[in-house]
């Protein structure tokens, strides 16, 4: 695992920062910055992933953004055949209450999930894959049956899904699971001792954990929504870390500091113009390729990032996800941009060089965090470059809630929001999010995806599933519902004397439960040590 470790830095898959991580391998307290609240972590109500997995765990971890993910609750996992798999379990797991683990919170766990609401992890047992059943075979075996072909289940389900115990959520009915506030149960490294809305998270270390008794025992989470308070406090002494990468203005500036070190992770999420496509004449998709067409993404990265990451250029998922196809390619082509629209037959008839069409100019309205200064300057860049083929953008500032509310709502035209690993890494996660109102929405109107999607159910192998899903990717690009704008590099910072055993796990930066845990622990996950 050392050795594998060493060859993914050597192989730029690890990230490529200069220097070497330095600070304590161990600490009393850290107090670390979380951009947002999200309650006591309830993981049917949104709980952010990295803080939820300081209290649970997976079968096999560390998740689905790494080509081999290691069993960690099951020892051994194995596929019988197409739709089968059968998983042994670690023994002498115990839950934060000091109950046993068992084959029956993993039966549970499934069979639970598909009850409650459909949220970020209940898909994953409902549609993609579709499990039909889950039964224990023994004390520590479990048998998971899926409703067709599942060869990914062992590698991304298992990978994803939180394991939570029977004895607390048997009491709640599935369809309240959302509605739970009681601090959660897990059988992970650290213990969620108090939440409040306004102080914050407090976990203290799990001394019993099975994979070893976590280097950090305290761990402080204030909640500090702006940016610029984040790391203003950073460079204080305030907080120990930041939960969010470092802005492109300052990654020279905490570069030179003596007292923050500054570090390089493998990124896997970007920013996305995303289009309202049930809307005209965002319905349309020449008029989608077009606006895809007439994004300057080189100068997107170049103004909005400070050139430290890569234009967009090879469009949706993002390039470094596993699934991801090399040779897709979504080029600024302004030229093509117009050709479209006129064929399309938006014409500017009066001169005032915004086109119209059948119900009136295309004027609209982008969206964007009035908080993220990021935001709202590739939004004006966007209005720049679509006023130059003929279309108007009028950017609307406002607040991060309000924003992700829209794609609930559809009261939207534009909007620029921030998708994560799990929307552009998880290959589950692409074809469900053609289902569920994000890329797509099923029954609505799809045949060249609805034939595809019947190719990739029928695929049988991890191999086979790759390729359809390679031709969906290409299938998106040519009339994308979501367009990347850049893909940035991820700087992240912290106070060299505080602490410094921190690692890398694709995704998910370097505030996760791998960067608390033994180093060999981390290793052995293909999580990776990190170099300044």
């Amino acid at each position: 695992m050392v050795l594998l470790a060493l060859a993914l830095l050597a192989s730029g898959c690890g990230g490529s920062p200069a220097g070497t991580s330095r600070g304590p391998d161990q600490a009393d307290r850290l107090r670390i910055a979380v951009a947002q609240g999200a309650g006591p972590l309830n993981i049917f109500a949104g709980a952010p992933e990295p803080l939820a997995e300081l209290v649970y765990d997976k079968l096999v971890a560390p998740s689905p953004y790494v080509a081999k993910p290691r069993p960690w609750l099951a020892t051994a996992v194995r596929q019988v055949d197409p739709s089968t798999w059968e998983v042994d379990l670690r023994r002498g797991v115990r839950w934060h209450d000091g109950q046993p683990f068992t084959a029956r919170d993993v039966v549970f766990t499934f069979q639970y999930m598909k009850l409650a609401p459909t949220g970020r992890w209940t898909h994953h047992v409902t549609t993609i894959p579709t499990i039909s059943s889950v039964t224990a075979t023994g004390p520590d075996t479990v048998r998971f049956t899926c409703g067709f072909a599942c060869p990914e289940l062992g590698t991304v389900t298992l990978a994803d899904l939180p394991i939570i115990p029977e004895h607390v959520w048997s009491a709640v009915p599935p369809q309240q699971a959302k509605t739970v506030t009681a601090l959660p149960v897990g059988t992970g490294p650290y213990r969620l001792v108090s939440y409040n809305p306004s102080a914050g998270y407090r976990f203290e270390a799990n001394p019993a954990y099975f994979a070893g008794r976590p280097r950090v025992r305290e761990l402080v989470m204030p909640i500090v929504e702006d940016p610029s308070a984040t790391f203003t406090a950073l460079v204080s002494g305030e907080i120990d870390a930041a939960a969010r990468p470092l802005p492109p203005e300052l990654i020279e500036q905490f570069r030179s500091s003596s007292q923050v070190s500054v570090v390089k992770t493998a990124p896997l999420q970007f920013p996305e113009l995303r289009m309202n496509f049930e809307r005209v004449p965002f319905d349309q998709p020449a008029f989608r390729r077009a606006i895809s067409r007439a994004l300057d993404r080189d100068q997107l990265l170049q103004t909005v990032f400070l050139g430290q990451g890569r234009p967009a250029v090879k469009g949706y998922p993002h390039p470094d996800a596993p699934f991801a196809d090399p040779s897709l390619s979504t080029p600024y082509a302004p030229q093509e941009a117009r050709q479209l629209l006129d064929q399309a037959g938006f014409l500017d008839r009066d001169g005032d060089g915004i086109r119209e069409g059948p119900d009136g100019p295309l004027r609209f309205q982008l969206f964007v965090t009035a908080s993220l200064p990021i935001d709202v300057r590739a939004g004006q860049l966007v209005a720049e470059d679509l006023r130059k083929v003929g279309i108007g953008v009028q950017v609307t500032g406002t607040d991060a809630a309000t924003v992700a509310n829209l794609f609930t709502t559809r009261e939207f035209d534009l909007a620029i929001s921030t998708i994560t690993a799990h929307g552009v890494a998880d290959p589950d996660q692409f074809v469900m999010s053609h289902l569920s109102g994000y890329l797509w929405r099923a029954g609505l109107p799809y045949p060249e995806f609805d034939a595809l999607f019947s190719k990739w159910k029928a695929a049988t192998t991890n191999a086979g599933r790759a390729a359809v899903l390679q031709e969906m990717q290409v299938l998106l690009n040519r009339q994308p519902t979501s367009i990347p704008l850049y893909y940035p590099d991820e700087y992240w910072a912290y106070r060299s004397a505080g602490y410094g055993g921190w690692v890398e796990s694709p995704g998910y930066g370097i505030v996760h439960k791998w960067s608390l845990l033994p180093a060999e622990v981390a290793r052995a996950a293909d999580a990776v040590v990190l170099r300044r």
